[in-house]
């Protein structure tokens, strides 16, 4: 698995070949891996259980997916929260400028509405979002640079692509309005992906709203035999 996990992840670190950062990344990554390959095995058998008609063993395996779920969760945050510092630490990026390589979609989404909000209010007039080209995503699609700039047109922001590198866009922070995202946020659904992820892991896995709805069933039973 640590090799698919190194592949996924290159280029994470943006700055320069740290294999030590890398490293620490790609085991944050893993480890979340890892959590949602057992999150569903408990999940898949906790149905099986149920259609068996062994109530209490499926509620048992549902509570164990939902801690490998949470634990999924946790392990993602730290990678996050670990790349983000590495590359936008001092002296890597201008005071005006924020580095989302390394981020899941959703974390990318997290990040730069915190700064923009922060920003503006601020009273700053520009920021210089790095999102990378894509090229080392998946069939080489962008997928941070359209999350960012659903962001921005939300916020009723003007933007545009560095002429010079597309993977920065330049924002100027005037006034706009926010809407919030009408998307759906799946906290401990699949895997999510970093702009150069796999697409396998963006959505959450197949049939998870129908298992979230059979163990809400299930706890019901469980509770009122218990």
């Amino acid at each position: 698995m640590a090799a698919r996990v190194d592949q996924r992840h290159q280029r994470t670190f943006h700055h320069n070949e740290d294999g030590q950062v890398e490293a620490e990344y790609d085991r944050l990554r893993g480890l979340a891996h890892s959590e949602a390959s057992e999150r569903n095995k408990c999940f898949q058998q906790s149905r099986e259980a149920y259609e068996n008609g062994d109530g209490a063993a499926a509620k048992e395996l549902s509570n164990k997916g939902k801690r490998h779920a949470r634990n999924m969760d946790d392990y993602n945050r730290q990678a996050s929260e670990y790349i983000f510092a590495e590359n936008n630490a001092p002296g890597r990026v201008q005071e005006d400028e924020i580095d989302l390589h390394g981020q899941y979609v959703e974390e990318a989404q997290r990040i730069v509405e915190k700064r923009l909000k922060s920003d503006r209010a601020a009273g700053k007039s520009r920021l210089c979002v790095i999102v990378g080209k894509g090229i080392h995503s998946n069939r080489q699609i962008p997928k941070i640079k359209p999350t960012v700039e659903e962001v921005l047109d939300r916020m009723g922001l003007d933007y545009h692509t560095d002429e010079h590198n597309a993977g920065r866009i330049i924002v100027k922070l005037n006034e706009g309005v926010y809407v919030p995202s009408q998307k759906p946020h799946y906290s401990s659904g699949g895997q999510h992906q970093p702009q150069h992820g796999n697409d396998s892991q963006q959505q959450p896995e197949e049939g998870q709203s129908l298992l979230g709805t059979l163990f809400s069933v299930i706890e019901k039973k469980c509770c009122a035999v218990m």
